[in-house]
């Protein structure tokens, strides 16, 4: 996971922005430093790069690694200044080990039911997924307090996926992808609690996981056609 480390604080494959992810894709750099090439028109995630002619239709098992979980800058300082409740450094480290079992547990349901075997083996016919999760903006975590205390907010937050797709043989880079995911925000104030927030979580890592089955499935339907 270091490696993803590196690549992460040069600024997200070299000279994309998270910001970047609102702003379409006119200012996005066509190849990555990799020689991976910019997927037009995607519609469920907003950026994806490919080795051009890779195919992901030989792959039946998904190696899933653990998520790298990473906080909004500053988030720490911000919430400590704007709340009466204050945010430790046990509770980040409570809230990100929360964030990558829900991931885990997002993606592993969606991708079995795909119909996709997860697996630790390293053979021909398995994808390594190695994930991230950064940005990761809390607006209301409830925090153990000694005191009795609410948090009210009208949305869970937000949160950024970066994504690495692996041939795990040969350890070759297939594709990266980056998306953005903010929870719903409504006119009214809620009570945010721990299964809320989790909830709003599962809403924003789904789609993620489905766009992926979705890809793995696409690149089976043409490699079909193009046999037939």
């Amino acid at each position: 996971m270091r490696n993803l480390l590196i690549i992460l604080s040069l600024i997200v494959l070299g000279t994309v922005s998270v910001s970047a992810l609102a702003k379409g894709k006119k200012d996005i750099p066509e190849y990555t430093v990799e020689g991976l090439k910019l997927v037009p028109d995607t519609k469920d995630i907003a950026l994806v790069w490919a080795e051009p002619g890779a195919d992901l239709a030989q792959y039946d098992r998904i190696y899933l690694v653990d998520p790298y979980v990473a906080f909004k800058k500053n988030w720490q300082r911000d919430q400590n200044r704007d709340s009466m409740t204050k945010v430790r450094t046990n509770d980040m480290e409570r809230i990100k080990k929360a964030v990558k079992e829900l991931f885990i547990e997002v993606f592993t349901e969606e991708l079995e039911k795909g119909g996709y075997n997860l697996t630790t083996d390293r053979a021909e016919d398995v994808l390594v997924v190695r994930p991230a999760v950064i940005d990761l903006d809390v607006h209301a975590p409830d925090i153990m307090s000694s005191s009795r205390s609410a948090t009210f907010s009208d949305s869970a937050g937000s949160m950024t996926l970066y994504m690495e797709l692996y041939d795990a043989e040969t350890e070759d880079l297939l594709a990266k992808a980056m998306d953005a995911k903010a929870d719903r925000g409504s006119n009214i104030m809620q009570w945010a609690t721990r299964p809320s927030n989790r909830a709003a979580g599962k809403r924003m890592m789904r789609p993620w996981a489905e766009a992926l089955v979705k890809g793995l499935d696409r690149a089976r339907d043409v490699t079909r056609q193009d046999k037939d």
